[in-house]
């Protein structure tokens, strides 16, 4: 098989879907490897780094794309890229479909086999393809966050950690999944005084195990979310439901009641948004909007932003999974891979994640009716 590798366009997005280590992989299984040119250079992979390991490197993403028979890449295709794929190429990528109705339908009319990331589920339940930009995202929601409360930057002048005789700052965070825990790490490992809601009771024992009770724990409802929101100086959305549309958990008349200069970083936005006031996307080159007074993060690919890093721990559960596909083909490795069947959003024409078909309005198709 020929596993073609485009140069990531989303804006500021410096991570790639290979590394030398998976192309070397990938030959030993027989497959060839073609990448766009320096495709790689923002994680600090150069194209000689590439050919050492035996991958073609080309000139133009059309030209990855007139030949591969599955497209590996990091972030969804954008517009420019929707007449590049062929009929019933396979696309291995993170999709996050449920926001992007014009995204589905290009794959839908090309027939792509789009197989997400994000959507790959073992049986107990965990994403092993999204937990460590999940893992990243997290951590990185705090650092971002301790910035734009600086005065320089607009935000109220608060330190995360006070100093002795004046309170650290209130960090929120509502969902308590990977995302939640990781903001929690680097909150608390700075000083801040930390709140977690979830609607899982035993999600949130769990992390008052984990922290020593050193952070607070709240059961997540309307009431609650309210009440702490109020509070926060730093507000991470940080909910997930596979496949689907984030819930708009905090209103907008809570923003309205959030102090002035506080800051909200919402992870979710990749999946919608988790926050009303979240009205737009935005990016590495602009990533904040004022609204009420709050400032609003709402960059959908944050982990782009420390490629190198992020390069290395996605590639590092992607491979298996892409290896399994181009040794078998999709329908094959689907069928003798459960949590990888998981992952096939559409296929063959057809939407076969329900998640993503009722977040926008398609009819769905089991997966096993499309491979039957």
């Amino acid at each position: 098989m020929i596993v073609g590798v485009p140069k990531e366009i989303k804006n500021n997005e410096n991570r790639v879907a290979i590394t030398p280590a998976g192309v070397e992989a990938m030959l030993n299984h027989g497959h060839r490897v073609i990448i766009e040119n320096k495709a790689g250079m923002g994680s600090g992979i150069s194209n000689d780094d590439y050919l050492a390991a035996g991958a073609e490197i080309v000139e133009t993403a059309k030209e990855v794309f007139d030949r591969a028979d599955m497209i590996m890449k990091v972030k969804e295709p954008l517009a420019a890229e929707y007449d590049l794929f062929k009929e019933e190429q396979m696309l291995f990528t993170y999709l996050h479909l449920a926001p992007e109705p014009e995204l589905t339908a290009a794959l839908l009319k090309k027939k792509v086999a789009g197989i997400a990331y994000e959507t790959i589920q073992l049986d107990n339940g965990s994403l092993p393809l999204l937990t460590p930009m999940s893992e990243v995202a997290g951590r990185m929601s705090i650092q971002i966050g301790a910035r734009y409360l600086e005065k320089t930057y607009g935000g109220s002048g608060v330190l995360l950690a006070g100093v002795p005789g004046v309170p650290a700052a209130e960090v929120v965070i509502v969902g308590g999944g990977i995302v939640g825990t990781n903001a929690a790490k680097m909150a608390m490992g700075l000083g801040a005084n930390v709140t977690i809601l979830d609607l899982n009771v035993d999600r949130l024992r769990y992390l008052d195990d984990l922290f020593g009770g050193r952070i607070h724990t709240v059961a997540s409802n309307s009431y609650n979310i309210a009440q702490a929101v109020k509070k926060a100086d730093l507000l991470v959305g940080a909910v997930l439901i596979p496949g689907a549309k984030a819930p708009k958990l905090v209103k907008e008349e809570m923003v309205k009641g959030m102090k002035p200069g506080s800051v909200i970083v919402d992870v979710a936005i990749d999946q919608g948004g988790s926050i009303e006031t979240i009205d737009r996307v935005t990016t590495h080159s602009e990533p904040t909007y004022e609204k009420y007074g709050v400032i609003h993060y709402s960059v959908a690919n944050m982990p782009g932003a420390v490629a190198r890093t992020s390069t290395f721990a996605l590639t590092n559960v992607t491979l298996p999974y892409a290896l399994q596909l181009a040794d078998k083909g999709w329908v094959k490795a689907v069928q003798e891979n459960r949590a990888l069947a998981k992952g096939v959003n559409v296929a063959a024409g057809q939407c076969t994640y329900e998640a993503v078909a009722k977040a926008l309005n398609l009819a769905y198709t089991p997966l096993e009716q499309v491979l039957a």
